[in-house]
């Protein structure tokens, strides 16, 4: 691990984000204020996981061959780098036919992203006796655990969360695998309260599973499976929307139950992941300052940011963008759209003629330097270059 540090901190760290951190997160010039959240980027998880693949990388270095089941954390620009390592990416969930084609064996490396794996997935690959390089988050297994405990107690987990998503299947397939649980996933406070109706008032069954469809444990029946629950989440949904969800089956259930039943029937443990929440919570605060726009800057994919977007776009104009590029020009911005999942383009959207405070926040998944690039991206489409910034502001003093 000390030997990649100086690599990774070439790749991914930024002397100016520091800078500017370093003097309240505010930069200031030429009629351009720049507001940084206080959290934001890598979180601790993140850094481990890229460290170990870099790590990998020298410890069994070519012509060992190394995979990656699918991205080691969701930013387009860090996978490059991996790639660049010569780790190759192979499906998050291999079939027989794909590992075959591999011809995998016991000499190669495979790498497990942050996310985890689904349980089959990690068995297989005990089988065929390779070496593998976990890298899954610390709170991700945290998760595992409760959902373990809830199945080998026959209890089913309503796991709040996105049922495609890599964490949110790696979370399910503990429930599958151990002891007699069942899982059904929610993704949003409406398919909260469609179970939590069921659960109190009994509903159709077939409506009900073709409505969870891909949402829920092989044999799953809702008639003999919410009778006792436990709730769980992927651990980068938004923390207040979780704690919603467990306040409604609770309620749900004491309305089925009664109060002196409910401990057999409901149960509930703190699963949030705290960096996301430290970030979460950050921009929440930065949002009550005035502020004419935020940038919002990480992997479309990736869960946690997504979020953030999602809470600026209730305030101001919110742009989610996966790298400084997208910036074309004070009248062109390509922008994220996560409500149609695409790419749009948003005209006249930075006003240069007159003074602006720009917001920016990241996902925990995304590295300072893209950071930075976005910095200098919003200095110079106002013809100011940042050598000159740093000159004359603050963070220079």
């Amino acid at each position: 691990m000390e030997a990649v540090s100086a690599q990774v901190v070439a790749h991914y760290r930024s002397e100016l984000v520091e800078r500017i951190r370093a003097h309240g997160g505010i930069i200031s010039h030429g009629g351009l204020t720049i507001k940084l959240a206080k959290e934001f980027g890598f979180c601790y998880g993140v850094e481990r996981a890229i460290d170990l693949a870099y790590a990998a990388r020298n410890v069994f270095p070519a012509p060992t061959r190394i995979f990656l089941l699918g991205e080691i954390i969701h930013n387009p620009e860090v996978n490059d780098q991996i790639r660049n390592l010569g780790i190759v990416s192979i499906p998050p969930k291999p079939t027989d036919e794909e590992l075959a084609a591999l011809n995998l064996t016991a000499s190669d490396v495979v790498i497990i992203p942050a996310f985890g794996t689904e349980v089959a997935t990690r068995r297989r690959l005990e089988a065929i006796g390779c070496q593998t390089v976990d890298t899954t988050c610390g709170d991700v297994m945290s998760v595992w655990k409760r959902v373990r405990q809830y199945s080998m107690d026959g209890v089913t987990s309503i796991i709040h969360g996105k049922a495609k998503h890599e964490e949110t299947k790696a979370t399910t397939s503990q429930a599958g695998a151990y002891g007699t649980g069942h899982y059904v996933v929610v993704f949003d406070l409406a398919e909260t309260d469609y179970v939590c109706n069921y659960i109190i008032d009994g509903g159709n069954k077939d409506e009900f599973l073709s409505k969870f469809r891909g949402a829920y444990s092989p044999g799953f029946d809702p008639d003999q499976h919410l009778t006792a629950v436990g709730v769980a989440n992927q651990t980068t949904m938004l923390r207040g929307e979780t704690e919603e969800v467990q306040r409604r089956i609770r309620s749900a259930m004491l309305k089925r139950h009664g109060q002196e039943n409910l401990g057999q029937h409901f149960r509930v443990f703190d699963t949030i992941c705290g960096a996301t929440q430290d970030r979460q919570d950050a921009l929440q605060k930065m949002l009550k300052e005035p502020m004419d726009l935020l940038i919002v800057v990480g992997g479309y994919n990736s869960s946690n940011t997504s979020h953030l977007a999602e809470m600026g776009e209730k305030v101001l104009p919110t742009y989610f963008i996966k790298n400084a590029a997208k910036m074309e020009s004070v009248d062109r911005i390509q922008h994220w759209n996560q409500h149609i999942a695409q790419e749009v383009e948003t005209r006249t959207w930075y006003p240069i003629n007159r003074p602006v405070t720009v917001g920016i926040t990241a996902g925990a998944s995304c590295p300072n330097n893209l950071i930075e690039d976005t910095i200098r991206r919003l200095f110079e489409l106002r013809g100011v270059s940042v050598s000159s910034v740093l000159q004359n502001s603050s963070v220079n003093k």
